[in-house]
This record gives C-alpha cells, structure tokens and sequence, in this order.
C-alpha cells in the first residue's frame, strides 16, 4: 500500500502536497455561525474603528469589477509548469510497489493541464504524452492492440484518464485493459491524471481495483490564502494587499501575524473554501469576480504598465452574498442533467459524443447546451472542440446532480 511521506511539498501553488485520496476532507464553513462568532465579529469591527467613510464602501457600485488587465496582476492563474514540477516530487516522496501513481481531484483542480506540461520539450522530466485514438468504441481486442503500440516502458504521463472511454457498452474497453496492465504491473513508470467524476464510476465498475490514488489537499482558508497570495506575487514584490469592500476587515494578507496589531481578518477565506468545496479552479473563478478596485487606480496602472510593483497590490472584496453566481435553470425533463452528468464523467464531451452517451438525439442536445451557456453552466473549448462546465458553475451543478439522484464523486 503506497504510504506518502511526513515531509511533504510545501509551496503556494501546491499547499498542502499530495494526500492519500481516503484523507480527503470538505472544508469547514463559517456560514452558520454561532450568536458567540457573531457578537465577536460585530466586536471587532467597532474596536478596529472601521467607518465607511474612510475604510469601506456603502455601494459595490463604487468599486467596478476588475479589468482583464487588473485580473492578470491580482488574481492569475498558476503556473502550470510549476505545479508540475511539485507533483513530480510529491510523487516521489510516496512508496508503493506499483510503478504507476493515480492523481485523483475534482475538476478545476488543475491536474490536467500541469500533466500535459510534463510532456512539454521544456519540462523537466519530460514524458511520453498518452493521448486517445480518436474511435473509443472498441473492442477487447482492438483496445488490446492499441496498449501495445503505445509506449508504456519510458515514463509516460496521461493527463486525464476520462478521454479514453466513453459512457456507452462499446467504449469502456481502453480503460478496462489499461487498468487490467497496471494492476497486473506490465507497464512502466506512469503518471495518470483522473477526474474524481471518471474515478468515482471506474471505482463503481471495478470494486475490486485498488490503485491507493492520490489527491492534492483541499484548500481549507489558511492554504487558500497561502494560494491566492502566492499567485499575484510574480506581478508585486510583496504580493496583494485585499480588504472586505463593506467592512474594511482584512482577506489577504490572511495571516494575524502578518497584519500587525489592530488589524483583524474576515471569514471570506473560511467561506470561500466551503462554497468552491476546496477546488482551487473554482476558488479563483469566485475569486475574480470578487475582486474589486477603485477607478482611479486602474488609471495609475495604465502610468506604471510594464513596471513591476515595488509595493503591494491593492484591491477589495466584495461578499460572497452579493455576487450572482449561476444556478442550474429549471427544466420539465431532466435532459439537462444528463448533458451535466456526461460532460462532468468526461471531463468534456463533443456535441457528437453527447448524442452518444445520453442517448438524446442532436434536436434536443443542441437547444439544452445553448440554455446551460446562456446560464454560464457550460463553456465551448475551441481547443479540442468540446464543451465543459464552468468553474463558477460547478457548485450549482453538483448540488443539483446530488440533489436529483445522480452518482456524484467523493470531493
């Protein structure tokens, strides 16, 4: 059984390390105070001297949303290249007699893409990228044929498990014999990447399988601050300065000991884990659409643009009670829960292939994606051609999938 080791990696992009799937927890939410939590948060606004005058904003309407630009400074994505080199290490800190590790996360957890970048020329410890035929539907036999003339002996990487297979009673083939070669050690040294969606139905179909997978640690409130301020750094020396728009409270930086005395924090970090369930992709989405800043200081950046900061960035947040978020439309039918469900088991899926595994014909497949775009649900990638959910989305369509019936993952 693969144990991780007591040291693990510790870096903003990857706070937490690596953790064995089964140790996985959702964060703790805040949302339901106790009267005590309530009366020392009301408190501490009074003693910090606080008034909006000077410290807060009556109005968000005060405080436009972020440029692109702005957005780019305080709250970009990670680097990827990074992220992969940590996950290469905590893999290596991990002992199993398997030579093939399973990174298991939830969507928006950014696996995929750090995975890929390991079979970039520039990657350290470049691997041999697996990607799928373009036919899934195959038999045990062509399936076999294909794992032969793919090369398994050089360390290898395969960004996402859910590419290979397709919910339907002719495409699961190409996952069964790769698990099959894996669990039987005919293969070497691998890297797999799996959804949490596409590993909660393998584990399902094959109760059997153990693969003991791993699963970077959620981002509770303290590594989410740690994350969020290590991203904006590369663009200021001393990272973001953030502050609740309505009370002045203090977000990032989120360590007390950072702020000095006087300065108390908010429990935007602690909801914030709980609301994205200690996804960072879907953190972020929230994220920049909760940043805020004054108009003026657009306008000083557009002076300095080009020039690192030499001081803290500054911004504000606005509660995570006043911003629109999407929610799953109602529907007479549950034809649009069966197009979440697929795209959720594939991480993506073409117009084609959703026809094909929700058995739903093009005439209703097409009207039912337009509706879940127009509720920002779901997103086209022109860069393989597929449609996702989005990470603002998600919560609202697991919530909804769970509440209707449907097998959701474990995260």
């Amino acid at each position: 059984m693969a144990k991780v080791a007591e040291k693990q990696v510790v870096h903003p992009q990857l706070p937490g390390g690596l953790i064995p799937l089964e140790e996985w927890r959702l964060p703790e939410t805040s949302v339901h105070r106790s009267v005590k939590d309530a009366i020392r948060n009301a408190w501490t606004q009074v003693t910090t001297g606080l008034s909006p005058d000077d410290e807060a904003f009556e109005s968000l309407d005060d405080l436009p949303m972020l440029s692109r630009g702005q957005i780019e400074r305080f709250a970009p994505d990670p680097d990827y290249g990074r992220i992969a080199s940590l996950l290469l290490a905590s893999v290596a800190d991990s002992q199993g007699n398997n030579p093939v590790s399973f990174l298991v996360a939830p969507p928006f957890s950014g696996i995929r893409k750090a995975l890929e970048v390991l079979a970039d020329d520039d990657a350290a410890g470049v691997r041999n990228l697996i990607m799928p035929p373009e036919n899934l539907l195959l038999s045990d036999s062509d399936a076999s044929e294909w794992w032969d003339a793919c090369d398994l002996s050089t360390p290898w990487v395969i960004p996402e498990l859910a590419s290979f297979w397709l919910r339907h009673r002719s495409g699961l083939a190409l996952v069964r014999e790769l698990l099959r070669r894996v669990a039987a050690n005919e293969v070497g040294d691998g890297l797999i990447g799996c959804s949490s969606w596409c590993w909660q139905f393998w584990s399902y179909y094959l109760p059997d399988a153990r693969f003991q997978p791993l699963t970077p640690a959620p981002m509770d409130s303290g590594k989410l601050g740690l994350w969020l301020g290590g991203l904006a750094a590369p663009a200021s020396d001393s990272g973001v300065v953030a502050r609740m728009a309505d009370t002045g409270l203090w977000v990032l930086p989120s360590d007390p000991d950072a702020l000095g005395e006087g300065n108390k924090t908010a429990n935007f970090l602690r909801d914030l884990a709980a609301l994205s369930r200690g996804i960072p992709g879907v953190a972020l989405g929230i994220w920049q659409k909760a940043l805020r800043a004054r108009p003026e200081e657009e306008k000083l950046e557009s002076k300095e643009q080009g020039e690192r900061q030499s001081v803290r960035a500054h911004c504000w947040v606005a509660p995570l009670n006043k911003l629109s978020l999407p929610v799953v439309p109602s529907s007479s039918g549950r034809g649009l829960e069966f197009i979440l469900h697929a795209l959720l088991l594939h991480d993506g899926l073409g117009s084609d292939r959703l026809e094909l595994v929700t058995g739903m014909k093009g005439h209703e497949v097409a009207p039912a994606l337009n509706r879940l775009l127009r509720a920002d649900l779901v997103e086209y990638h022109e860069s393989d051609g597929v449609w996702r959910v989005t990470p603002l989305g998600y919560p609202a369509i697991r919530r909804q999938l769970q509440s209707d019936g449907f097998p959701v993952d474990a995260f």
